[in-house]
């Protein structure tokens, strides 16, 4: 791009927009997370269960949020909701909303996956002793199966806070948010989208590295 001037003076100067927009996606992340986390345990363990009343439900649930894009869901949680809700939703929550509903779908199908992964046996040896089937799952399921899902858990993480760029589109004050302020103001979108980049790979990758080193622990210990 020859004669063009690099402006990222103006970007760094407005560091203060970006700080809060990287609070914002830390914040969504960390509470889409958790809340995705929950949730997807509980449906995780109904989605496996024998009872069609809680089998259906949650495999409805799953295939609708893993099945649609994740900017249609924080979309209609934002503009369509209200409508059929008697209460306003705030960008935050819309988007709060919609990604841990669609973390708790994918979490749904870890912990179904990890669940599985166990041996009939243990299941069997756990009900000979007269334990409930959340007791099966707590005391003897559970502590095996978490192993082999944190690596599938790292990733999704890592997933979900780049997903976070997504709530931008519905004005929440994340880091892309942030970039595109800075962009509009100065007209330099190259130099503002090009620092937000690093920032998320600064983020991701020791993330990415860190998922990698818990793999190879996990398979020297089989």
């Amino acid at each position: 791009m020859t004669g063009y001037r690099w402006d990222f003076g103006t970007v760094l100067q407005n560091w203060e927009i970006l700080a809060r927009g990287l609070a914002g996606t830390f914040q969504l992340a960390v509470v889409s997370l958790g809340v995705g986390l929950v949730l997807g345990l509980l449906i995780g363990g109904a989605r496996y269960s024998r009872n069609h009343l809680l089998h259906w439900p949650a495999t409805a649930f799953v295939e609708v949020f893993r099945n649609t894009p994740v900017l249609v869901q924080i979309m209609w949680f934002f503009f369509a909701f209200p409508i059929v809700a008697p209460f306003e939703v705030s960008a935050y929550a819309a988007a709060t909303l919609a990604l841990s509903l669609n973390t708790s779908a994918f979490s749904a199908e870890i912990f179904r996956a990890g669940i599985q992964s166990i041996a009939r046996g243990q299941w069997d040896a756990a009900r000979a002793l007269g334990m409930s089937y959340p007791q099966q799952l707590r005391r003897v399921i559970l502590p095996q199966a978490v192993k082999r899902m944190l690596p599938a858990f790292t990733n999704r993480g890592l997933e979900l806070l780049k997903m976070t760029s997504l709530a931008s589109a519905i004005a929440f004050p994340e880091l892309l948010y942030g970039a595109r302020t800075i962009a509009t103001a100065h007209f330099n979108p190259i130099e503002a989208y090009t620092l937000v980049a690093l920032v998320y790979f600064a983020i991701a990758w020791p993330l990415t590295q860190l998922v990698y080193a818990v793999e190879r622990v996990l398979r020297r210990q089989e």
